[in-house]
């Protein structure tokens, strides 16, 4: 058998499937889109789940692809084992309703025995128990004895996943050799050794599960494929595991040469090792798809990763950062299966970097926290470490919950994990709403499932804003319907429309649809899954029905300002990365003809000065009066012009590219201005910060700058009258009653202070003695905290040793106060212990200091018996 290379498995899989007639598509985003049922893409057929359902018809009947994916449902046994990983690459072939189980059997042995060189003695397959059909093509058209065939029951070899399609699966092993076995009798298919290694894995999509456990014939029959890449090469490579592959292989010896370390001279330093392997390609995959650092969803898988990774390095003895250095090895091992690690090499570096930099700021310290916490736990004869004190760790020192069990499970400690729970309970219900799931595709059912997926519709509205067209549905918010009358809310569907809808940030049109009967009038226009275009509005007179010819009419205002604020946002990408670096990515961004929003990465606020440089490329561009072009082209040749594409963008085999000279060009299906001039001004109003790494800018342009420096000049104009001056002098006039406003505070805290005195009084022979130690315990009237605290000051000062306590009222408000000298806290007076016993009796609570405490209540008719609870206090206090 001939030694093939990783990348080189992956082409001869996708061409040989190619020239079965197969369309070959790249790997979908590691974030699923319009699928709440998964965080991440964790299988190779998650991301074709609408063309098996039939909600959207695919490209061709016949697909094949390598599919990223990431599974973190076993995390805690990855390194532990050399069999387990949290990123892999699935290989597929699937049919939607096309070829079915005689094909993908042959095709599968074709390709393991002719194409790859696998022995076909050394080769098994299983089947469900029941699939007797799976049987005669292995035992009759492939030619396997019946006794290696393996019947294996609905837990091993049957594929559903609650409600939806399902079937039997038939699967592949390869007999590795009995140095992978595990020397019992009867070793065989099926066994939990690693002998026999199961390579590929036919699921025969046939049935309908209800969700109540009954089956139906599907009326279109699918087959989905998935074979493990890394599995494939363990195989044919004939290594141990998956880390001792070529790629994984390069990686794991950078790790080890970071190290100074060998692999396979120390178990535990092997552990870390795999660890680190493996997690920087999940975490280097998930970057370079877009998702950030952050404490929740896809975001928080990332950071447990990254940061699991960053303490093993330190377990190993590697310091400083390393991981930003080791993602480069993973963008030259997969750049030629995935070229995005390369385009996105340095934002990916950047990410990584800043995320390294901010766990190693506050590990050590965690660190320390958790010895000390372990250490208690101990100390108590406990082995169990309290729910909070988790949560602590996790919300202090971003030490995920799985990081702390890791580190004490070296020590034996569990965690409270009900705790944890408990105090994570808010986050958790956000997280929960977040991902509703109540069907397939885990969104909500809508009236939009019941239309045809045969239907579709087509945008023509770049170069004009009218057109006639056929109505082909009609819905209410509840069904789909033949007409729509008066007062109706719903959506109409024709087949070809100058309607934008909203896509890409930018927000759908609005309107109107006239038939010979009636007008509807367009709130809003949506895209719908396969391909369709919503107007969703109401109906505004008369009738309009399935079939009617009728004109589309976009608000042509609306249109023109919303082209002019996108546009803008194209300017103000590119002058983001011209001021502050290449690592700039945009994160998500809306318009509409008010105002746009652009989300970027960046890892610090944006300083004025930045902020002023980019308004000022941003309107230098515009007054340059840039032609604004836009032209159709494949995904390649976009990127040979330089085109930027954003992140974990679904894109087909055609792009629209726009480019406003040589200054910007990005792919892009949005409106767009005719000329950069056309947008007039550009204004930035807010600069923000939304997540962890990204940034916020709100801006303005042309109409809605004339009306923000119009409600400015209104606001200056107020100001001005409420100053009683011309505007001219407002910043003289407000200097100057500051400087009032100023004396006037100085004389009143004099005044203030007076007052308080005056209240006070003399109270030398209110001075009494407890064991010795002398004592002031005074209300007064109507006095704020603060004064209480210059009146507490002079007391202490007057009667130079002893113990001060003050009370007002104001109102129904209790503040007070108390104070000790240093020699009276050496006999045990202690201030803070002192108000803690006696607030109480006012309704209130607070502590302090040996020296000096204070607190508040609501209860004003208690403070005569405070006051005589003093003594009796102090009494247990002094030694």
């Amino acid at each position: 058998m001939q030694y093939r290379g990783v990348n080189e498995l992956r082409k001869l899989f996708l061409d040989f499937f190619e020239s079965k007639g197969h369309l070959k598509m790249k790997s979908f985003s590691l974030v699923p889109h319009n699928d709440n049922s998964l965080l991440i893409i964790n299988s190779g057929m998650a991301p074709l789940k609408p063309y098996f359902t039939g909600q959207e018809i695919p490209p061709r009947r016949r697909v094949t692809t390598c599919q990223k994916c990431i599974r973190t449902g076993d995390i805690e046994n990855v390194g532990k084992t050399a069999r387990h990983g949290t990123f892999f690459e699935m290989l597929g072939n699937f049919s939607f309703g096309d070829y079915f189980k005689r094909e993908a059997i042959h095709w599968s042995w074709e390709f393991l025995t002719e194409v790859v060189g696998l022995d076909a003695n050394r080769l098994y397959p299983s089947i469900y128990v029941d699939d007797d059909e799976a049987f005669d093509i292995w035992n009759k058209e492939i030619g396997i004895a019946p006794e290696r065939i393996f019947r294996f029951g609905k837990e091993d070899n049957f594929w559903e996943h609650g409600a939806g399609p399902c079937g039997p699966c038939s699967e592949i092993y390869y007999d590795r050799g009995e140095k992978y076995g595990c020397g019992k009798p009867g070793c065989t298919v099926g066994c939990d050794c690693d002998r026999y290694m199961e390579v590929w894995n036919n699921v025969f999509s046939q049935f309908n599960n209800d969700g109540k456990g009954n089956y139906s014939d599907l009326i279109q029959k699918n087959i989905d494929t998935g074979m493990g890449l890394e599995r494939l090469a363990v195989v044919v490579q004939d290594v141990d595991s998956i880390f001792d592959v070529d790629t994984l292989q390069a990686l794991r010896d950078k790790v080890c040469e970071m190290a100074g370390v060998k692999y396979k001279d120390d178990e535990k330093q092997d552990v870390s090792i795999r660890v680190i392997t493996d997690h920087i390609r999940s975490v280097t995959f998930m970057v370079s798809d877009g998702i950030m650092p952050s404490n929740e969803g896809r975001g928080y898988v990332l950071r447990r990763l990254l940061r699991r990774a960053a303490r093993h390095g330190r377990i190993l003895g590697i310091e400083g950062k390393f991981l930003s250095k080791l993602c480069e090895t993973v963008i030259e091992g997969s750049k030629d299966g995935y070229p995005e690690l390369e385009e996105k090499r340095v934002f990916i570096t950047k990410v990584i970097s800043e995320e390294e930099e901010k766990f190693n700021k506050t590990i050590d310290q965690g660190l320390s926290i958790l010895n000390d916490m372990e250490a208690e736990v101990l100390k108590n004869g406990s082995s169990v470490l309290a729910g909070e004190d988790a949560f602590k760790l996790y919300d202090t020192y971003g030490f995920p919950l799985d990081l702390t069990k890791e580190i004490l499970e070296e020590k034996n400690i569990t965690i409270d994990e009900e705790g944890f729970t408990k105090a994570m309970n808010e986050q958790r219900e956000k997280a929960r709403k977040a991902r509703k799931t109540t069907n397939y595709m885990g969104a909500d059912a809508t009236v939009y499932d019941d239309i045809d997926p045969a239907i579709t519709s087509k945008f023509v509205g770049y170069d004009k804003l009218e057109n006639h067209s056929h109505v082909t549905v009609l819905t209410t918010e509840e069904e789909v319907v033949e007409a729509l009358s008066e007062g109706d809310k719903g959506t109409i569907i024709v087949d070809e429309t100058v309607f934008y809808g909203t896509m890409g940030g930018q927000e759908g049109d609005c309107g109107t649809i006239t038939g010979s009967e009636g007008e509807f009038k367009v709130e809003t226009t949506i895209h719908l899954k396969g391909g369709k275009i919503g107007h969703v509005g109401v109906m505004t007179k008369g009738m309009i029905k399935s079939g009617d010819e009728v004109t589309l009419k976009v608000d042509g205002a609306w249109r023109a300002d919303t082209s002019k604020n996108h546009s803008a946002t194209h300017l103000l990408q590119r002058a983001l990365r011209e001021v502050l670096g290449n690592h700039v990515e945009q994160k998500g961004s809306f318009v509409n003809p008010e105002r746009l929003r652009f989300d970027f990465t960046h890892f610090q606020s944006m300083t004025a000065e930045e902020i002023a440089k980019v308004e000022d490329i941003v309107n230098d561009k515009i007054s340059e009066a840039i032609p604004v072009i836009t032209q159709v082209m494949t995904i390649e040749e976009a990127k040979n012009t330089g085109a930027m594409a954003l992140f974990g963008e679904k894109y087909g085999d055609k792009v629209r590219v726009v480019s406003m000279g040589e200054f910007s060009k990005e792919f892009c299906g949005g409106t767009h201005v005719a000329n950069t001039a056309n947008i007039r001004l550009f204004k930035i109003i807010s600069e923000s910060g939304v997540a962890a790494g990204v940034r916020r800018i709100e801006a303005l342009t042309d109409k809605g700058v004339m009306k923000y420096f119009a409600s400015l000049e209104k606001e200056l104009n107020e100001a001005a009258v409420a100053a009683k001056t011309e505007r001219p002098q407002l910043i003289r006039r407000i200097n100057a009653m500051n400087e009032e406003i100023k004396a006037l505070s100085s004389e009143n805290d004099k005044l203030k202070a007076q007052i308080a005195n005056n209240a006070l009084g003399d109270v030398s022979n209110d001075v009494k003695e407890v064991k010795g130690v002398k004592y002031i315990a005074a209300k007064v009237d109507n006095v704020d905290m603060n004064e209480l605290r210059n009146l507490g000051d002079k007391l202490k000062g007057e009667i130079g040793s002893g113990v001060v306590l003050i009370v007002s009222a104001q109102g129904d408000k209790v503040n007070m106060i108390a104070m000790a000298t240093d020699d009276v806290i050496a006999k045990g007076a202690h201030a803070g212990n002192l108000i803690k016993a006696v607030a109480s009796i006012v309704g209130g609570g607070g502590g302090g200091r040996p020296n000096m405490a204070q607190a508040g209540g609501k209860n004003p008719a208690g403070i005569d018996e405070l006051l005589a609870k003093v003594p009796e206090v102090l009494e247990g206090q002094i030694k």
